[in-house]
């Protein structure tokens, strides 16, 4: 292993390029992360801060910036330390920060190697969180020096580790150009997963190293001289090293030995200009045969990553096959370094990250539009189906375990409850952002870790939820739940309506199956008794008329005014010796003056469905459907009560409970609410959870049912709510 760098080293390094107020900022940085790291230790048994030190010499030898060197030197502090964001923005800058901040947003995504297509997401969510492109390569980078120590870490590990660099890290350093970083990343990557097999094809190159010299030499020698003779002046002639794992995958994906592989032998020749390189070509084919199909010409079409060069393969000294490159010395400093080489820090340039940005996005055309990128990929991707510009088209957020998502922009947290599952969505009371509450309102954005609260008492999807929502997916099923909602209220209005006619008429209503509404409601499309229940609670038909259909005791149309008229003239009448004798406008079957009392524990309010309870002492108590204390009773005792409908001017005590997000002045405004609603407020208790939240209790005076529904939806249109329902006590 090399000799470890020293701050010393690193100051030597950038004192090239770098004015003294640049390298002050470049030593504070390294003192703060040092005191931050103090007591942490690598699996190697060096002290932490040697990581980010090496990370940031790598940064150096590519002539990075002094605020992506800042930021190499603190890339773990916000992830490893107690050190917020606002604190690094005050201490350095803003700049450095949200660097910063983007690696470690890119180090909490959990990576699963067997699903490509998730690769895919990552390659995406990559990219889409660094619109400042300084961010990857300060991934990339610190992925590198993992690669190079990560002997320490056990097997298992470094096997996972090693599989996510050659999948993602590796062609993420294609695409940017980064030959040198990117064949280092494969080799170590190869090496760490199929050791036997990188040492194996090691040691045949090296074997015959010496002769695969003297070939090259030999044809090194015939180039030098035809370029003398040809007057082609400040050349220079390498010999080209191809990397462990490009000769692995060749020898796989073409089933080739390895003495087969035709750039094994292989040369480079850099020249002033891009005429003398044409020049050079083609008195290269006037003396040497090309092999066909074997010529490619990424000068007049540079490929997406900027790489520019001439490639061709002859039949060279010796009768050997021979693969050469032919280049300007700029167009082989890109093919090393990639992007880098155009964004490596000039003193006095009139540097600023906004000009580097547009620089980078004018000359590396896929950072804009990734499609291109996706077309000149080697490996099947998933991505070729985007047209839109991915930076505008999307934003890419996380669940709290790591999986990625999209969105389109403008989507908010009932998006992605809805995308995770339909029932989250249904029963989501609130969101939590990057740790914090926000509300159902926040726009998304990508790289944001997104959390979604849920009750199971919540009242479910309204329709303002439909304003809150940019996806078609979560907007149908908000549309679908609030449509079955209605549908089942209709169902239950209709069958309680339908019940009644029934019981007048003494007709059991369990004879009116599907075969009875089949036969005499299927020409109106109602096909079963739950449509039929539907249709008459919404009022498009009778409940009278509907059973004078089914007794054939009339041929009146069900939706004839004159039906419902004698409908409810027959239910007056009926009721004309029921009237309640009591102050709650309850009336008890059979017991014109009995003792009544509504049940304390539910609070029921005119409109509730009912039950009285025969109490001792206390005459019959009025239980709410669905009070706890009805379970709990003798059943024995229960009987039958209904509201007098001819009963009014009680007013009925009850109380809601509301979750919230809280904020300033909420508790104010939610009694505001209420007091433009029809019920009276008795009394408010208010009180502030750890989580920022608002619990309250309203303590109400209401007419009827009606009147409190209208409340209870009053104050769920506030976009604060998470959930308001009556308690029982």
């Amino acid at each position: 292993m090399d000799k470890p760098h020293t701050i010393n080293d690193l100051v030597e390094l950038v004192s090239q390029y770098l004015n003294e107020e640049n390298i002050k900022l470049i030593t504070k940085a390294y003192d703060v992360a040092k005191s931050y790291h103090e007591g942490q230790y690598r699996k190697s048994g060096d002290p932490y801060i040697q990581h980010p030190l090496e990370v940031t010499y790598i940064l150096a030898t590519l002539k990075a910036g002094p605020n992506t060197l800042c930021a190499g030197l603190l890339h773990d502090v916000l992830e490893d330390t107690d050190m917020t964001k606002e604190e690094m923005a005050a201490e350095f800058n803003a700049e450095v920060a949200e660097i910063v901040d983007g690696v470690t947003k890119i180090s909490k995504l959990k990576y699963r190697t067997k699903e490509k297509a998730l690769a895919s997401n990552h390659e995406k969510l990559l990219i889409a969180m660094s619109k400042d492109i300084r961010v990857i390569l300060v991934k990339l980078v610190d992925r590198l020096h993992n690669m190079r120590t990560i002997e320490f870490q056990p097997e298992d590990k470094r096997k996972r580790i090693a599989k996510e660099t050659l999948d993602l890290y590796a062609p993420l350093a294609h695409r940017l150009g980064m030959y040198r970083l990117k064949a280092e990343l494969e080799d170590l990557s190869f090496k760490a997963i199929d050791p036997e097999t990188y040492y194996e094809i090691s040691s045949d190159i090296v074997s015959k190293k010496s002769e695969r010299e003297d070939d090259i030499e030999a044809m090194r020698k015939l180039l030098v001289e035809m370029l003398e003779k040809n007057n082609i002046g400040n050349y220079q002639i390498k010999g080209r090293i191809k990397n462990i794992y490009s000769i692995y995958n060749k020898m796989v994906t073409k089933s080739k030995r390895l003495d087969d592989i035709y750039d094994l032998l292989a040369l480079r020749v850099i020249v002033n200009s891009v005429g003398d390189c044409y020049h050079v070509l083609g008195l290269i084919h006037s003396i040497w045969t090309p092999l066909p199909k074997r010529f490619k010409d990424y000068i007049a079409v540079p490929k997406t990553n900027l790489y520019q060069s001439l490639h061709t393969t002859v039949v060279g000294a010796g009768g050997k096959i021979f693969e050469v490159q032919i280049r300007t010395y700029e167009m082989d400093n890109v093919a090393e370094l990639g992007i880098a080489a155009h964004w490596a820090y000039k003193e006095g340039s009139g540097y600023s990250s906004e000009k580097e940005q547009k620089e980078i996005g004018q000359k590396l055309k896929w950072y804009k539009e990734l499609g291109s990128i996706l077309e000149s990929s080697e490996r099947d991707d998933p991505l070729d189906t985007l047209k839109d510009d991915l930076f505008s088209a999307s934003v890419y957020v996380f669940t709290p375990t790591g999986d990625v998502y999209d969105f389109p922009n403008g989507s908010m947290p009932l998006d992605f409850a809805y995308r995770i599952h339909s029932e989250v969505g249904n029963k989501t009371v609130g969101a939590i952002v990057n740790g914090k509450i926000v509300p159902l309102s926040y726009k998304l954005q990508t790289g944001d870790v997104v959390e979604i609260k849920t009750s199971k008492s919540t009242s479910g999807p309204t329709e303002s939820w439909l304003k809150l929502v940019k996806t078609a997916h979560a907007r149908n099923k908000i549309k679908t739940y609030i449509n079955k909602k209605q549908r089942d209220n209709f169902i239950a209005a209709g069958l309680a309506e339908l019940e009644k006619v029934c019981k007048i008429k003494e007709y059991d209503i369990k004879l009116i199956d599907e075969k009875v509404v089949k036969e005499f409601f299927s020409k109106l499309n109602i096909k079963t008794f739950e449509d039929l229940c539907c249709e008459i609670g919404k009022g498009t038909i009778s409940a009278q008329a509907s059973l004078n259909r089914i007794l054939c005791i009339t041929d009146v149309k069900l939706d004839d005014a004159q039906a419902l008229k004698q409908y409810s003239e027959d239910t007056m009448s009926s009721r004309e010796h029921k009237s309640s004798k009591n102050d709650y406008g309850v009336y008890v079957d059979g017991l014109p003056k009995a003792q009544v009392k509504l049940g304390n524990c539910c609070q029921p309010v005119f409109g509730d469905t009912i039950y009285g309870y025969i109490s001792k002492g206390y005459g019959i108590v009025i239980h709410r459907e669905g009070c706890p204390n009805m379970l709990r009773s003798d059943q024995e005792r229960f009987i039958n009560v209904k509201w007098d409908l001819m009963f009014s001017g009680k007013v009925f005590n009850t109380t809601l409970k509301v979750f919230a997000r809280d904020r300033r002045n909420l508790t104010a405004d939610m009694i505001n609410t209420l007091n433009y609603c029809n019920v009276t407020i008795l009394s408010v208790t208010s009180t502030k959870t750890k989580n920022e939240e608002c619990l309250a209790k309203f303590k109400l005076q209401v007419a009827n049912l009606e009147d409190l529904n209208r409340a209870i939806l009053a104050l769920n249109k506030m976009p604060e709510m998470y959930s308001v329902e009556r308690i029982f006590k």
